[in-house]
């Protein structure tokens, strides 16, 4: 049931809202959160920590953002296929003829170039079609959850991400953002176990503040990093006593879901097998270079492009993190960040990097009205509203290097945690 579908009013919403996240037992509520608190972010600036509540954000947003319609989300998914069909159409028509007369070796680089170029472009349309299911799981791409389902469970089979796995721990992260312990992504470290981590790897500690050792850290975490977080819950929670495999996200039983979640797991696995199956029967059928221009390497680039925009959405060194007793919904979804990815962000990647503060406080709007609905957020949010415009890669390299671990280092907000970092890099850690 949607937001607009429990009420029809923003107030009765936002009960709605409320409850549900109470329900999940992980909620500092209203009356337990400290108010008017103040500290201060990495950069050195006051950060005023959000008094405002939900009720306040559902009752700004114009009703009609709610409106979801089968038939435009449908549209989108049939152009984000046809245009990686269309891509790989006219690369197989002519990158082959491509040649520098008299340069059989800058032809054959020239032709490389070319494919590489080809991979890439799909793999903008793949991570497009990845966001559309996204949109399923929140249920924000149509009314009917059946049809949402389904789209999204093939859609993210095809892209190898388990559809039901990530929809239910996906729900869960959104319902904490921010929350330390209760969060289901992106946890950043303590002080204290960053301490102990450089402890245990010797490696690390020694290399840790040299640009060569943040850029092989950002490297091994754009192309591994959402294979890794499905296989191990590797930036989740670390559920003590437990093995990485049974953490899984592929695992029917782990702690992740919920004991009646498990043979939705099971299906999300049965979607990678039949993905797998296809994969390999087009292999077969058109050879392993087609399989790998057309599908693996713009596979490669959908990896890269999930974990680039959720860790630059989730980090900067603006940004709170809250322990159990001063986190609330509204301050969690406030931790987040829009950024600008131009013509991409807007056309190919339906706008999730522009409008993901509102994505959090309200999930099943669908992504083409998200952006009224910012502006009508922004109205209450004020200065809690936090936007990033420079390039995305300047931001990703900042946040690599300042944001390692978080500390509440002011005695006026305990429980306010601030990212630091020991690169000396803007406010020190206290010690």
């Amino acid at each position: 049931m949607s937001v607009v579908e429990a009420s029809a009013s923003g107030a009765n919403a936002s009960r709605s809202e409320e409850s549900a996240i109470k329900r999940t037992g992980n909620i500092a509520t209203f009356d337990t959160a400290t108010s008017n608190l103040t500290t201060v972010d990495t950069n050195g600036n006051v950060f005023k920590v959000p008094d405002y509540t939900i009720k306040e954000i559902l009752q700004a947003i114009p009703k009609h953002c709610y409106d979801r319609s089968l038939v435009r989300s449908l549209g989108y998914v049939a152009r984000d296929i046809t245009m990686m069909c269309l891509i790989g159409y006219a690369g197989h028509s002519l990158i082959p003829s491509l040649e520098i007369a008299g340069h059989e070796n800058l032809s054959l680089a020239l032709r490389g170039a070319a494919w590489m170029a080809q991979s890439y472009a799909i793999g903008l349309f793949g991570f497009g079609l990845w966001i559309l299911a996204h949109e399923c799981g929140h249920g924000a791409f149509s009314d009917f959850q059946a049809v949402n389902d389904f789209v999204g469970w093939v859609l993210h089979s095809y892209l190898i991400v388990p559809y039901f796995s990530w929809k239910f721990s996906h729900a869960k992260h959104h319902k904490a953002t921010g929350h330390l312990t209760k969060d289901m992504v992106f946890i950043p470290y303590t002080k204290q176990e960053y301490l102990e981590k450089k402890k245990a790897d010797k490696i690390a500690d020694i290399m840790e503040e040299s640009p060569i050792w943040s850029f092989a850290v950002l490297v091994f975490q754009q192309l591994g990093g959402l294979q890794l977080y499905l296989a191990s819950n590797a930036t989740g929670q670390k559920y003590p006593g437990t093995s990485w495999l049974s953490r899984s996200h592929y695992a029917p039983s782990s702690p992740v879901f919920d004991k009646h979640q498990y043979w939705y797991i099971v299906l999300s696995d049965i979607g990678i097998l039949a993905a797998f199956a296809g994969v390999y029967q087009w292999y077969k059928t058109f050879g392993l270079f087609n399989m790998m221009i057309n599908w693996f390497v713009p596979w490669l680039w959908v990896n890269h492009w999930l974990v680039f925009v959720t860790f630059l959405q989730h980090t900067d060194p603006t940004m709170p993190h809250y322990t159990a007793k001063e986190w609330t919904f509204a301050r969690g979804a406030a931790a987040t960040i829009d950024r600008n990815f131009g013509f991409v962000g807007q056309h190919i990647f339906h706008d999730i990097i522009e409008t993901h503060v509102l994505h959090h406080y309200v999930s099943r709007i669908p992504f083409y009205n998200a952006r009224e609905a910012t502006e009508a957020i922004r109205k209450v949010m004020g200065e809690h509203y936090r936007y990033e415009g420079e390039s995305m890669w300047l931001s990703l390299w900042k946040c690599i290097r300042s944001c390692q671990f978080v500390d509440d280092d002011n005695d006026k907000a305990p429980g306010v945690m601030m990212f630091r970092n020991v690169n000396g890099i803007g406010v020190k850690p206290r010690d």
